[in-house]
């Protein structure tokens, strides 16, 4: 599927820490961008992409949308060949997971699909999955071939009740297939990250999930130590080049695996010691699961004896090989990501 790049690209959750990425790299390129945002009129929220359109040869034109309203996108989408449906939630504070999670993500998915369905222009749409869509507990890859995570594995662990947010992923990838299956116009192409880290263009999204953990290994709040924890991990200027390519080259479908790295949180913690060991009170060793069965669900809720009996002590390890070889994506090294994180997390006084 050619797309044609003096057309629109609409980008859905453009004000996201992913989507800002992907908006860089498309205005970079010279392409118009349609970006879909809750509010418009939000200074704060977009200025950042203002100031890259400023500084590049692409334009940006912005639209209000809502992922839950149906018929939200249609405007939007006027034109595009290519749709990149990056707009979905992520976090731990959950009340309601199916109000919180997944209805947002499956409704989502449904309402950005059915406006793709009425827009005749639309060639291809890529869909911003997770490896959650994959697998539920690290427990999981005993149960896989070769024990490895690939992208013909669906993770079938998780459930409302259990790894709510992955189970939001898997739902909202499947309506994501179903939709695109009962049409033959628009083919769809899915990245499927693992964790996301990296630098962030706006400065709000450093309150995002993903810096959770990063601010954890610089406040001391983990100093005693981490869980034997398996983690994949990707940052986030390479996962943004993963998008593009995967708009862009003719050739891609299917679902990729996009993760740089098998690592651990006690790895990922190592990375940051060169640079930072002497001034920060970084974790420099893993506890002990019994100690994290006792004391984990007392310091955090998310840490429930399931997820400690079913995560820590197993590793993560997934088949990036499609990603590098389908959509030429080359990883930099975990040390980078890490300090350039950590690095601007200290610059805006997280620390």
């Amino acid at each position: 599927m050619k797309i044609d790049k003096t057309k629109p690209v609409l980008v859905t959750g453009a004000t996201g820490y992913v989507a800002g990425w992907l908006v860089k790299l498309l205005l970079e390129k010279g392409i118009t961008v349609h970006a879909a945002v809750r509010d418009p009129d939000n200074k704060n929220k977009i200025d950042h992409l203002l100031q890259l359109a400023k500084k590049t040869k692409g334009k940006l034109k912005f639209f209000k949308t809502d992922l839950l309203e149906e018929d939200s996108y249609t405007k939007a989408m006027k034109g595009c060949e290519l749709v990149y449906h990056t707009a979905s939630p992520f976090t731990s504070k959950i009340k309601d997971p199916e109000k919180d999670l997944l209805n947002p993500a499956k409704l989502g998915t449904r309402n950005v699909l059915q406006s793709a369905n009425l827009v005749k222009s639309v060639k291809r749409v890529v869909v911003t999955s997770s490896c959650a869509a994959i697998y539920g507990d690290n427990i999981d890859l005993q149960s896989t071939p070769g024990n490895i995570y690939t992208e013909e594995i669906w993770n079938t662990s998780s459930s409302l009740h259990h790894q709510a947010y992955s189970y939001s992923k898997v739902m909202a990838e499947k309506e994501a297939w179903s939709i695109q299956q009962q049409q033959k116009r628009w083919d769809l192409v899915v990245i499927n990250p693992s964790l996301v880290i990296g630098p962030a263009l706006n400065l709000d999204s450093i309150t995002s999930e993903s810096f959770n953990i990063l601010k954890q290994f610089g406040d001391g709040s983990i100093k005693p130590g981490v869980p034997n924890l398996g983690i994949g991990v990707v940052d986030v200027r390479d996962l943004a080049f993963a998008h593009f390519q995967a708009g862009f080259l003719a050739k891609a479908s299917g679902r990729h695996i996009v993760s740089g790295y098998n690592t651990s949180l006690l790895e990922m913690a190592k990375a940051l010691v060169p640079s930072f060991g002497e001034e920060y009170p970084l974790p420099r060793r893993e506890l002990p699961k019994w100690i994290i069965w006792l004391v984990g669900p007392l310091l955090n809720k998310n840490l429930t004896r399931e997820f400690i009996q079913k995560n820590v002590g197993y590793p993560f390890i997934a088949d990036n090989s499609k990603s590098i070889e389908q959509l030429k994506v080359t990883y930099r090294p975990l040390q980078e990501s890490m300090e350039d994180t950590f690095r601007q997390m200290i610059d805006a006084g997280v620390f």
